[in-house]
């Protein structure tokens, strides 16, 4: 049996999506092009949409179908460079209020916007509405393909996420150095610019070059399965020589 090296798809689609923000939606059947949008994911990995009076979906009535185009972006440096783009496809209906603060919450870190606020005070300005998932299709680098609701809802995000998002901050702040270094040892050749690029429970990728990058996957010799261990790998991987 050869090791998984790699998320399976649509965990590594999930974990995309958690770290992701709306930038256009479309609405089926509508002559106009797609139009800019604001909002988030909520917990259960819907792309959630802050619409304000006048917007095509305010008084959208009998869930329009739509299409949320959702981008996770990596910053290297003073480059802004996209991890990945997932179109979601579905129906869109308001977040029942029972669960309007928690989604509010939810979707805070993507979309900084003192519109939230309006929302939770319950007025008739901004409005919270969610997408009922039918389909993702993502792309994803080298890699694309379509996940059907049942396989994209039944993922989770990779459980060790928000750890090693900040250790890959960290090593991509302060220590480079030390990862081309190590790269160099083991690849026997030498690695200019390389960045962290992804980092999760089955190995890490490193991004060399910014332009016209190359991809090294770094898988671990087993998933790990805690957050200490991420490190402990983590340190192994820059101390190699």
């Amino acid at each position: 049996m050869q090791p998984v090296t790699a998320p399976p798809i649509p965990e590594r689609v999930r974990t995309l999506a958690a770290t992701a923000a709306p930038t256009h939606v479309s609405v089926s059947g509508a002559a106009g092009p797609a139009t800019p949008a604001k909002g988030g994911v909520d917990g259960a990995g819907r792309p959630v949409l802050l619409v304000l009076p006048g917007d095509p979906l305010y008084d959208a009535r009998d869930e329009p179908v739509v299409t949320v185009d959702l981008t996770s972006n990596r910053s290297l440096g003073e480059h802004e460079l996209s991890r990945g783009l997932l179109k979601v496809q579905g129906w869109v209906q308001a977040v029942p209020e029972a669960e309007v603060r928690e989604t509010a919450v939810a979707i805070a870190e993507r979309c900084p916007d003192e519109a939230l606020f309006e929302v939770l005070e319950g007025t008739d300005g901004p409005r919270l509405l969610r997408v009922d998932v039918g389909r993702v299709i993502y792309l994803t680098g080298p890699e694309s393909g379509v996940l059907d609701a049942e396989e994209y809802l039944g993922a989770a995000p990779d459980p060790l996420m928000g750890e090693a998002e900040r250790m890959l901050h960290h090593i991509n702040d302060a220590h480079r150095r030390q990862l081309e270094t190590a790269l160099k040892s083991l690849l026997a050749a030498p690695v200019p610019e390389a960045w962290l690029w992804e980092l999760d429970r089955f190995g890490a990728t490193v991004r060399c070059g910014v332009e016209d990058p190359t991809l090294i996957r770094l898988p671990w010799p087993s998933p790990i399965t805690d957050a200490e261990s991420l490190e402990h790998a983590v340190r192994c991987l820059l101390c190699h020589h």
